[in-house]
């Protein structure tokens, strides 16, 4: 096997139109596709596609995942403040690593996500 990439993730919800106004409006990603008439819908951050489906129309279990997923940001801290004004809150304050500032908040279904903006971008 040869793995020439990672197409997408996917992010479980129990509300699609909830989850689906977090990621095209709150967060303003762009809503690239649907899955046929599934509650599941795709959205685009410039390298990875984050799909945002209802588990219980595949016949699963809901179940938020431990992992996180990280959005590059050009400006951290207004791309923080935006967020926050938008009533997004953080579980983390502003953490600096050696090479990158960083934050975490949840989605409106406890997924953890967070911004990252590397020093030396």
């Amino acid at each position: 096997m040869a793995v020439t990439g990672t197409d997408f993730v996917t992010l479980q919800t129990q509300d699609i139109e909830k989850a689906r106004t977090f990621y095209r409006e709150t967060l303003g990603l762009e809503e690239s596709k649907q899955w046929g008439d599934m509650p599941a819908f795709e959205f685009e951050t410039g390298n990875l596609t984050i799909a945002v489906m209802d588990p219980s129309a595949f016949g699963m279990p809901f179940q938020n995942g431990g992992a996180s997923i990280v959005l590059q940001v050009d400006d951290f801290d207004s791309a923080k403040a935006e967020l926050e004004g938008a009533g997004v809150e953080f579980v983390t304050d502003k953490i600096e690593s050696p090479v990158c500032y960083q934050a975490y908040f949840k989605d409106p279904d406890g997924n953890v996500l967070g911004i990252h903006r590397r020093f030396d971008a």
